[in-house]
């Protein structure tokens, strides 16, 4: 016994127990010795008697998926303590199948005397729930946890849809012309090698656009064109490539985004062919990429309103199927950039064609590609500077125009910005000159509450109109991004203070009452992560808008550290995926309008740890920009 009281003051947690109580647990050990390789546990099945602390051998410990292959495989040695999260968070029965080695002896402690161990001392008990949250932040990890029983469900086969690259896909061969090749000469070669999509190159042998049977009959026939004209007079832009190491989801994505029907297959800066559309969704038949094209064949208001009704389920289903939250969010917003993208140009078909050039924008969460089913309208447009006589009428046009562009949208589900940033507000509707005069006046002369105000705004995309606008846009923030910026980068950081992590001085999730629920704003939880990498990325210079993409570049560019990225981006696709399956239940199952409140009372155990793990990991990042911006501003 005396062996084991020595062992015990060795082993975390026990060592922080008194000697007195570890006297007393030393008496109550039984010891167990594996005289060969034995399967102990198995995950959701095994009922846990009590806990194992490794005195001597190895422990083997891991998930079994569908098809019996071992998911997460960990080792346990000397020391470690096996089956608490078990005994306290998981109805008592093993997390994990756990396979014991040969000449491996473990000290057992019964399930009651740990657990009053766990009650008389709480640094024992935080120490396996501190523990588990740390592990629940690891996506595999995370999937076996929240979905352990589903055996007859084959987890590799749900997500083969997101995890398949496009070298597994068979594409055509690429077959060109010459750019001062005749059309007619062009529409022989393409009858002559069965293509429906022929690529222009120029003198330098680059393949600068291309043809379709559709440019044929809206560009030369409908035209009433010369055929014996050049092709590049009638050809297609732009040229759309895709790397074989992409995914297919990515592939479709892209497609839809860009409005293109074929992508130019790419590997090492060397076109190796291309694919349709057409092909990539046939192979897809079942997949929501499906739901995407019925969205694009819609034809009035009321269709595309029946349509954005059905993304509720759509959301619940892929979550369900374990497809990470960052694909889901990429699905929601292109049917919305779909459905923004259909509304513009029925606008334009009635009004006439636009008096100037112009971009039509979405902002914040729209504009970094992470809607949720909670959503208004953020948009502005952005149009190109015209003779002062011609002002007035562009700006009458785009001021009707955009009026037409929200009302629509409003009545098919988007609803109208409470405060007021959308395009049908004089503020947000004006010329590149205008607009590149806003954003000095809010860099070079901020305050606190005009950065909180308009941070949206840096968070501007793209989605109808001239693209060269935009980008001209993005070069003039560059520039500006250079020059001294006295404390408008302290005001951003100080931006990201204003949303604390809800959590108590003693580390428990904060709550506020609704009704009768006890809740915390998960939106107002990711806010500070938001935030912080918005003003990381500005410092840095990087004009990617989606809070991933920007936490990639950072982490290339060495801003953020691996261990610094990784946890930033699980725990911010952690609570965004609990934020849409909760809006998703409460529109289909409730009946009710989605919103952020989270009933602590809902959570299991397991979540209510892993958040308050992921809300310690977002108030250590703000002490860090606290100190990095403030140095910064005082030198």
């Amino acid at each position: 016994m005396n062996n084991q009281l020595e062992f015990l003051k060795t082993v975390q947690p026990f060592n922080v127990l008194s000697e007195d109580v570890l006297q007393g647990v030393a008496e109550l050990l039984q010891e167990v010795i594996y005289t060969k390789d034995t399967p102990i546990y198995h995950q959701e099945v095994t009922k846990m008697r009590g806990v194992d602390i490794i005195a001597e051998g190895e422990y083997e410990a891991f998930f079994y998926d569908s098809e019996h292959n071992k998911r997460v495989i960990e080792y346990h040695h000397k020391g470690y303590c096996y089956g608490g999260v078990s005994v306290l968070l998981n109805r008592k029965k093993s997390l994990r199948s756990v396979i014991a080695k040969k000449g491996t002896v473990v000290y057992f402690l019964h399930r009651r005397d740990f657990r009053a161990l766990c009650q008389t001392n709480e640094e024992f008990f935080q120490f396996f729930t501190g523990e588990f949250g740390k592990r629940m932040i690891n996506d595999e990890y995370a999937h076996f946890v929240k979905k352990p029983t589903t055996f007859e469900q084959n987890y590799i086969a749900s997500d083969q849809l997101y995890s398949r690259r496009i070298e597994s896909i068979e594409y055509r061969s690429l077959v060109s012309c010459a750019q001062d090749a005749p059309i007619y000469e062009v529409a022989r070669w393409m009858a002559a090698q069965k293509v429906s999509c022929l690529f222009v190159k120029d003198a330098q042998n680059r393949i600068v656009g291309y043809v379709t049977d559709i440019t044929l009959r809206d560009n030369v026939v409908a035209q009433q064109v010369n055929v014996s004209e050049p092709v590049s007079s009638i050809m297609d832009n732009p040229i759309v490539s895709i790397s074989t190491e992409a995914f297919v989801y990515e592939a479709i994505l892209l497609m839809f985004r860009t409005q293109t029907r074929y992508l130019l297959v790419e590997e090492n800066g060397v076109y190796l062919g291309f694919i349709s559309r057409n092909k990539l969704l046939s192979e897809q038949a079942q997949s929501p990429f499906m739901f995407i094209q019925s969205v694009r064949l819609a034809r009035s208001v009321e269709e595309l309103r029946r349509r954005w009704e059905k993304v509720p389920e759509i959301v619940y289903q892929l979550l369900s199927r374990g497809v990470k939250p960052e694909i889901v969010n990429q699905v929601i917003t292109t049917v919305s950039d779909t459905i923004a993208l259909k509304v513009i140009e029925s606008v334009i078909d009635e009004m006439g064609t636009p008096p100037a050039k112009f971009a039509f924008i979405v902002l914040g969460s729209e504009g970094r590609k992470e809607q949720t089913l909670k959503t208004d309208q953020d948009n502005a447009i952005i149009y190109e500077d015209k003779a002062n006589e011609q002002r007035e009428l562009v700006r009458e046009y785009f001021l009707a125009f955009a009026e037409q562009v929200s009302e629509r949208l409003d009545k098919i589900g988007f609803s109208f910005c409470t405060g007021g940033y959308m395009a049908k507000n004089t503020k947000w509707t004006h010329s590149l000159s205008h607009w590149k005069r806003n954003y000095v006046s809010w860099m070079q002369e901020p305050d606190p509450d005009k950065v909180m105000k308009f941070s949206a705004f840096f968070d501007c995309r793209y989605i109808y109109g001239e693209a060269a606008i935009v980008d001209e846009l993005k070069a003039f923030l560059d520039e500006e991004l250079q020059k001294p910026l006295g404390r408008f980068l302290f005001h951003m950081a100080n931006n990201a203070m204003q949303y604390e992590p809800p959590l108590t001085y003693f580390k428990n999730i904060k709550t506020f009452t609704v009704g009768s629920q006890e809740v915390f704003n998960i939106k107002k939880a990711m806010t500070p992560i938001v935030d912080l990498v918005r003003v990381y990325a500005l410092q840095n210079r990087i004009f990617k808008t989606n809070t991933g993409e920007r936490l990639e570049a950072l982490l290339e560019k060495g801003v953020f550290k691996e261990t610094e990225y990784q946890e930033l981006m699980q725990s911010y696709y952690y609570l965004m995926s609990m934020r849409l399956k909760k809006q998703a239940v409460q529109i289909i199952n409730d009946k009710t309008p989605p919103e952020n409140f989270i009933d602590i009372r809902s959570l299991t155990k397991i979540e209510q740890v892993t958040l308050k793990e992921i809300f310690k990991t977002i108030a250590n990042f703000q002490t860090n920009i606290k100190v990095k911006f403030t140095n910064a501003l005082f030198g």
